[in-house]
């Protein structure tokens, strides 16, 4: 339930909205989606110049519950403490706009939408999609809000390569992109790692070929060691040791007769690996981790990424996180380099921090300042602008 007191500088309480895109979306594999339904959530207000959107780009798993409470939790939307009233997302300046992107679960078109010419989930049929199909779908709703450009597109991980996408297939649409723990394109280890957990959910009995809704069966333990995968890659080994060590949680190793041995993060992973199967749709977290392999920014462009940026007409603030190895401060260090040599306006700042992958989902106070600090900016140049 919804908690007494809401934070100071909560957004407070939300709802989220869902529209149906009437305009036909032609998707990079050749698909057209004649109509798709997005579901979103917005922050704040559009000012009278409509200059001061700002849109957040999920990653993997998120979804359109970016900040604030439903009435019916107490837990708030996943990038609560920085988007708000006097935070670094700063609503008492900027709209904010967060979606749920084509191909996931909270209730946007994707596997488990139903497929209008069959009369049956898509299921495993859903199309493929590229990150300039989420771009291009994103690009629908910003028509739809009325807003002609984007004060920023900010993302974190898969979200920061939309935001680099966007840079280059609508240069005119945004003034600025932030760029959180991302990459130009995988690294040979982060494919390896997703065709494991991809892996592990085909493994299922009950994935049957993607077809497990008609079977009215769910691969839960399949998704559920996929999400374990996936987990352990988002920390870092200096975290999980001091969150867990070798600790014991039930068990004994001389008793043969008790309780097998569990240790605290064994006992921490199935809980993470249960919680997540009770909540994401197996089809959609192999058709995005697809997609995660499948990016690379500059592929239409020699593999050189100087000429990809060079398409840019906004300016850059990247960031990235000490203890990050599934995106690594090095892939972060690439983008700023190739900005650089591109000519383009970038800042770049590395973030000491022990959690991991996950650390730009976390409170950290140096990336608090950061990303407030160059965002005060941006308002500042929008109020500017404005007289």
């Amino acid at each position: 339930m919804l908690p007494d007191h809401l934070p100071d500088h909560s957004v407070g309480v939300v709802t989220s909205q869902t529209v149906t895109i009437e305009q036909p979306l032609k998707l990079a594999c050749g698909v057209v989606l004649p109509t798709h339904e997005l579901v979103y959530e917005t922050y704040g207000e559009l000012n009278g110049e409509r200059n001061n959107a700002v849109l957040i780009c999920h990653a993997l798993s998120g979804d359109h519950h970016a900040a604030g409470y439903y009435e019916t939790e107490d837990r708030p939307g996943w990038w609560d403490h920085y988007i708000g009233p006097g935070k670094p997302i700063d609503t008492n300046h900027f709209f904010v706009v967060c979606l749920n992107n084509i191909g996931s679960c909270f209730g946007s078109t994707g596997p488990m939408s139903i497929n209008a010419e069959t009369g049956e989930p898509w299921g495993a049929s859903f199309p493929s999609l590229r990150a300039r199909d989420w771009v291009e779908s994103q690009k629908l709703l910003m028509e739809y809000l009325s807003i002609e450009c984007w004060a920023a597109v900010i993302g974190g991980s898969l979200g920061g390569m939309q935001a680099m996408r966007w840079s280059l297939e609508h240069p005119n649409k945004l003034l600025n992109a932030v760029v959180i723990a991302s990459s130009m394109k995988l690294t040979a280890q982060n494919i390896a790692f997703n065709e494991i957990a991809r892996r592990a959910i085909k493994s299922d009995p009950d994935f049957c070929n993607g077809s497990y809704l008609q079977e009215q069966k769910a691969p839960l333990r399949g998704l559920a060691l996929a999400r374990m995968i996936g987990h352990v890659t988002y920390l870092s080994d200096e975290l999980m040791g001091q969150k867990f060590g070798r600790e014991l949680r039930i068990g004994d190793l001389v008793d043969r007769n008790a309780d097998p041995v569990e240790f605290q993060v064994e006992s921490y992973l199935n809980y993470q690996g249960d919680k997540f199967s009770d909540s994401f749709d197996a089809n959609s977290y192999i058709l995005i981790t697809k997609m995660l392999d499948y990016f690379d920014l500059s592929r239409e462009y020699d593999n050189d990424p100087v000429a990809a940026f060079k398409q840019a007409r906004c300016n850059f603030l990247v960031m990235s996180f000490s203890s990050d190895w599934r995106f690594a401060p090095q892939r972060s260090r690439e983008i700023t380099d190739a900005l650089l040599a591109a000519g383009k306006s970038v800042s770049y700042v590395e973030i000491e921090s022990d959690k991991g992958h996950d650390a730009f989902l976390l409170p950290n106070d140096r990336y608090e300042q950061a990303l407030k600090n160059y965002l005060a900016r941006v308002a500042q140049q929008l109020t500017g602008d404005a007289r």
